[in-house]
């Protein structure tokens, strides 16, 4: 009897014991970080959104590795996508290599008769950008306009 008694307070101590350091670790201040996916509209052939597009980007990544981030451009924003008139190439590829999904929309490249061997190798196609955006909130990303 006085074994079954101290395994009883035996296991009452374990479990207190687990009890107080899971909730020593829920208080503690030790971040946990957060996967966020957010998809970024670019509808502007301004040069400046684009380099600001690519600074919001590596200043996420910079705090929020694991984020999921693709960009969507269509009609004017084109241009940043554009071989001849793309002036953020390497900012590009630095965040390509971060994990940053680059799409241009093939919608916009028919509307303004731009052949998709004008579009930067860096570049994947989605057949109408505004759809593919409502497909991406839909399952759950955070919409967000590029441009001033």
């Amino acid at each position: 009897m006085k074994a079954t008694s101290f395994l009883k307070y035996f296991i009452t101590v374990i479990l207190i014991a687990v009890a107080s350091f899971q909730l020593h670790a829920q208080e503690s201040n030790v971040p946990v970080e957060k996967s966020h996916r957010i998809v970024f509209q670019m509808t502007t052939s301004d040069t400046l959104a684009h380099k600001a597009l690519m600074k919001q980007l590596k200043n996420i990544k910079s705090v929020s590795p694991s984020t999921n981030i693709e960009i969507v451009c269509h009609g004017p924003g084109l241009t940043m996508m554009m071989k001849t008139k793309t002036t953020v190439l390497k900012d590009i590829q630095i965040s390509k290599e971060l994990g940053v999904v680059f799409n241009t929309c093939e919608f916009s490249l028919k509307e303004r008769n731009v052949d998709k061997s004008e579009i930067i190798a860096e570049s994947n196609f989605v057949k109408a950008g505004i759809i593919y955006i409502v497909e991406k909130v839909e399952a759950g990303y955070v919409y967000i306009k590029s441009g001033f």
